[in-house]
């Protein structure tokens, strides 16, 4: 028993050695924002330098939730859920406009809400067209931005995934066009965009598609994501006010693009070269959710790349 004892008291020591910092917590909050309740992870300093995280389709800010602390001793790090995803509120369709320029309104107000000054961007998929519109509008706030698989050239579009939802756009009454997209919001979909193109799928975890697909199947909700799925139709003409705004603003912007992501395919990253002048740019061995299999890079990249431009 004595041996036992000694034993667990040396596990205790191992695992909280005296005087080891602890690590950031990350808060679960919501805020009112209009009518709406919007759901954001926090963590870190109030007074230090924010970070805005901006996330994709299918998930929410859960995809951030490995990432939050690995930034937090530094940063004031921010992660929102857009209206219909994660926790947020989810209004009917009839009630609130399921477009990018709303989502981008709602994080707009967000900011507001939280009096947020100045902070850098992490946009990853819808996150890219929601934080680029920020930014235009805004230029003065934006410290930096971190790009991973978020498009803003029409080279990013230019694959086979992209055809049947460009042929929605082209005819967007068409129920045929419509209905032929509600798989993108099964479970072998979500399932899909976490796995594909990963080295090793055992590094991630199921919790995460399960999460997602969770509120995904929320009723009503695959008919939202359809309608974002049109409304993604809009951001492309504004692809050429985005680049502008890289041209003549000139951020800092690390890119950490898995290179493997079917999606929103590495021919999307390599334009950026040509309108940056700051550019720190990596391709990963990695797929669409990059996070789940290169977090510890990311974080890496993010903390040296950060460390030099906010200040």
């Amino acid at each position: 028993m004595f041996r036992t004892a000694l034993l667990l008291t040396g596990l205790a020591v191992t695992l909280s050695p005296v005087g080891a910092a602890e690590p950031p917590k990350t808060h679960h909050k919501t805020v009112k924002v209009g009518d709406l309740d919007i759901f954001y992870r926090e963590a870190g300093p109030k007074d230090a330098p924010v970070v805005l995280l901006l996330h994709g389709f299918p998930t929410s800010s859960q995809m951030f939730r490995h990432l939050i602390p690995r930034l937090a001793d530094k940063y004031r790090v921010i992660a929102p859920d857009y209206p219909g995803f994660g926790h947020s509120s989810m209004p009917a369709r009839d009630k609130f406009a399921y477009t990018f320029d709303h989502l981008a309104e709602v994080v707009e107000q967000f900011t507001d809400k939280l009096e947020l000054k100045k902070y850098a961007l992490y946009v990853q998929d819808y996150g890219a067209p929601v934080g680029y519109r920020l930014a235009v509008k805004h230029p003065e706030r934006v410290t930096a931005i971190v790009v991973q698989n978020g498009n803003a050239y029409d080279e990013g579009l230019d694959n086979d995934f992209w055809k049947p939802i460009k042929a929605y756009w082209k005819e967007p009454t068409s129920k045929d066009k419509r209905e032929a997209l509600r798989g993108f919001t099964k479970l072998a979909a979500t399932k899909w965009q976490y796995t594909h193109g990963v080295k090793n799928p055992e590094l991630i975890s199921p919790d995460a598609w399960t999460t997602d697909q969770y509120l995904l199947d929320r009723k009503g909700n695959d008919d939202i994501q359809l309608d974002l799925f049109l409304s993604y139709g809009s951001n492309p003409p504004l692809y050429p006010q985005w680049q502008e705004y890289l041209r003549t603003h000139q951020p800092p912007v690390l890119i950490a693009w898995g290179k493997h992501d079917q999606i929103f395919p590495a021919a999307g990253a390599e334009p950026y070269k040509k309108d940056l002048k700051t550019l720190d740019y990596h391709l990963l061995d990695a797929g669409h959710f990059a996070l789940e299999t290169n977090g510890d890079e990311i974080a890496g990249l993010m903390r040296e790349f950060l460390g030099k431009h906010l200040k």
